[in-house]
């Protein structure tokens, strides 16, 4: 290296005399303050060419046919490889001292830094656009016959005010094409369907039967992740594992598993996330010994969610075209309005998250521990030990299907039965999960649909603090058998055996429980959306439209491109009034298709929203529908009462202690939250007395409107 790069020395040639060795070591050392010495060495003959250049460690050498036209050089440089006469003479000569080992680590980084650099560089900068392109092409010859057959929604009967018979075979067509795309333009429809603030209804309902029909990868790929993500052979890690996922989704696919008590056992804090109470019996528990001999009691069941291969790199590049697509369609003046560009940012930040199940983890703790003083729902525990990037494992939950319910609430309706026995409990414990996470908080599952909410039963006895406390006394151990119970339902295959089931477990004294599933998905309003929320649920509430209009129109994205706003305030004012006629039966009033209405409103005077603020929406219209499946009665007000009342007994009475007179708490003033509550307190009450109409205008008066 030096002998390349030296600006002094060129060329060295020796000979073999020994006064000509000694000025050539004489020279070294002058010049590199590093002595040569002579060594024995077999006569070797070369020519070294120095060439100084970054990418050449060393000289290079050339073997010379015909050695008599060149002087041998006999530098024992250690990057020179010398070439060895057929007749070796031994000799000595000087001779620097060998490469140290440090110098040759500096060598081979920096080498491969090289060349990691020119791989990364040539992956981002070549194969990755050309593989992108790709895909562009792919989905090009996808989407352009729906883009040429969109002339077929003017054609057609008229279905109603705003859809043809032409429009809805567009819409099935376009639904059906999005689905062959792959798993980003499936999420992009699921989330089309719920933003019917931007997109037709019609449009919107269609694509929100959309499933991901994907091909569930093999399960040798899952034995490869799993195996690189524990660094155990799988026989090490689990007990069982059925090869046959549960499920198969557009991001991963889950599987059922038992894990092996031995990997529990390795981790003291893995064996306290794993253990269960001593003193209730579950069927899928295991008595295990710990290292200090003590007998704990842990279950091993799990539920895995393993990522699709590569689906990662292919969301990124659905992502950059869809972005592309986007800006190009901006320059649409009728497309300018909905802010097409932050719309592709905001849903890959949330596919972005689904790519990392890590997050939705977190989410499982998070929601864990808010409800964890609420019997009525549950979470699967996440195991964070064996969670990464790629692979969640949390607890399993027995549990049937709500979608199960629903259909056999409908049967019973057609037949004019009754509904369920506990289909009206089971409605009344998901709205008032979703107001608990509006309300009080603020941490709301965003993907709350009937296949990601189940239904289980436990006996309150076998989890009462006194019956347990007893029971501990008498050395005593509860048998808590909500896994038989789900058992027994699942075992029922007519719609008559299914209520004679559920009749005997509320006889048992079994009482519903609600787990909701696949949290990768949540919403937090941040200060100015949970206040347009607020006005709005004020609006409702109070009966003053105009003004919720109004305010709505200041506080979205782009007023400047309102058409009309002063219409939309009077519409709005129209839709309350309506309302308020009903003031005294809001059981009879469908909040979601008010709030449809309203989005619908929103669409036609580009009022544009937040995406956040319109998922709350959405989610009320889409629980408050659900409910209504299990009990036509269900009133939402009513429901918000209780929890409007806890957190304005807790927050507004610690504020008022404090002397705060306006205390903002996430950007929503606690009085507000306080004079809702009031006014849903008296409308409860006036339910119950005849003099609606006198106590009406009290309600006017206390509540009025800001």
């Amino acid at each position: 290296m030096r002998l390349a790069l030296s600006p002094q020395l060129h060329r060295i040639y020796t000979t073999t005399t020994t006064r000509q060795s000694t000025c050539r070591a004489t020279h070294w050392s002058r010049s590199y303050g590093q002595p040569l010495h002579p060594v024995a060495h077999q006569q070797r003959s070369l020519a070294t060419i120095p060439l100084a250049s970054p990418l050449l460690m060393g000289p290079l050498p050339t073997i010379c046919k015909r050695k008599q036209k060149l002087r041998t050089c006999r530098l024992a440089w250690p990057l020179i490889i010398p070439w060895l006469t057929a007749s070796p003479v031994t000799t000595s000569f000087p001779v620097a001292a060998p490469f140290e080992q440090h110098d040759v680590d500096v060598i081979r980084h920096w080498l491969h830094r090289l060349w990691y650099e020119c791989s990364h560089l040539v992956k981002e900068w070549l194969v990755e656009p050309l593989l992108t392109f790709r895909r562009f092409v792919h989905i090009l010859l996808l989407l352009c016959p729906v883009a040429l057959a969109s002339p077929a929604m003017l054609f057609g009967s008229q279905v109603n005010k705003e859809e043809t018979t032409g429009a809805l075979w567009w819409y099935d067509f376009l639904a059906n094409q999005m689905e062959r795309a792959g798993p980003s333009f499936i999420k992009l429809a699921q989330w089309i369907a719920s933003r019917t603030d931007l997109f037709p209804r019609g449009l919107c309902h269609r694509l929100s039967k959309l499933h991901s029909d994907v091909t569930a990868h093999s399960f040798d790929y899952t034995k490869v992740v799993l195996e690189e993500t524990f660094g155990r052979r799988l026989d090490e890690l689990f007990l069982e594992l059925d090869p046959e996922p549960l499920g198969v989704g557009a991001i991963a696919q889950v599987y059922k598993a038992r894990l092996h008590p031995d990997l529990i056992l390795a981790d003291e804090a893995m064996l306290a996330d794993f253990c269960v109470d001593e003193n209730v019996v579950t069927t899928d528990a295991v008595v295990v010994y710990d290292k200090h001999g003590k007998a704990v009691q842990i279950r091993t069941s799990v539920a895995i969610k393993v990522l699709h291969p590569k689906v990662k790199a292919l969301v990124n590049r659905d992502l950059k075209i869809m972005a592309c697509i986007a800006g190009l369609l901006t320059w649409i003046p009728s497309f300018h309005w909905l802010s097409l560009p932050q719309e592709v940012q905001v849903f890959g930040a949330m596919m972005r998250d689904q790519l990392d199940l890590r997050v939705e983890g977190q989410h499982l703790l998070r929601f864990n521990e808010l409800f964890a003083g609420n019997p009525n729902v549950c979470f699967p525990r996440p195991y964070m030990y064996l969670t990464s990037e790629q692979v969640l494992v949390e607890e399993y939950e027995h549990g049937i299907p709500l979608s199960v319910f629903l259909k056999a609430a409908a049967t019973a309706k057609r037949s004019g039965q009754s509904s369920g026995v506990f289909d009206k409990k089971i409605a009344s414990i998901g709205l008032d999960t979703f107001l608990y996470m509006l309300i009080v908080y603020n941490f709301i599952h965003a993907d709350l649909h009937p296949g990601n909410i189940m239904v289980r039963y436990y006996k309150p006895s076998a989890h009462h603090p006194v019956q347990m406390a007893w029971s501990k006394l008498m050395r005593q151990q509860l048998k808590d058998e909500g896994d038989q119970a789900v058992s027994r339902v699942r075992a029922a295959t007519t719609d008559r055996a299914l209520a004679d089931t559920l009749q005997q477990l509320d006889d048992e004294g079994y009482v519903p429980q609600l787990v909701m599933i696949d949290t990768g998905l949540v919403n937090e309003l941040n200060d100015k959306n949970r206040r347009n929320f607020l006005d709005l649920f004020m609006a409702i509430a109070q009966f003053d439209g105009y003004n919720a209009g109004r305010l709505m129109i200041e506080r979205c994205q782009s007023p400047e491109h309102v058409i009309n706003g002063e219409l939309f305030a009077l519409r709005m004012q129209r839709l309350i009034l309506g309302l308020k006629e009903n003031t005294f039966h809001l059981g009879t009033v469908r909040i979601g298709d008010l709030l449809s209405e309203v989005h619908d409103m929103v669409r036609t005077h580009h009022v544009k929203l937040e995406g956040d603020f319109i998922n709350v929406v959405v989610g009320i219209m889409l629980l408050e529908g659900i409910g209504r499946q299990l009990d036509p009665d269900l009133d939402l007000f009513k429901n918000a009462l209780p929890v409007l009342r806890k957190y304005s007994i807790q927050d507004g009475g610690k504020h008022t202690l404090q002397g705060m007179k306006d205390v903002q708490e996430q950007g929503v003033t606690t009085p507000h939250w306080i004079k809702v509550w009031i006014f849903l307190e008296l409308r409860h009450w006036l339910t119950r007395t005849d003099r609606e109409d006198e106590w009406l205008q009290m309600c006017d008066i206390l509540c009025f409107n800001n």
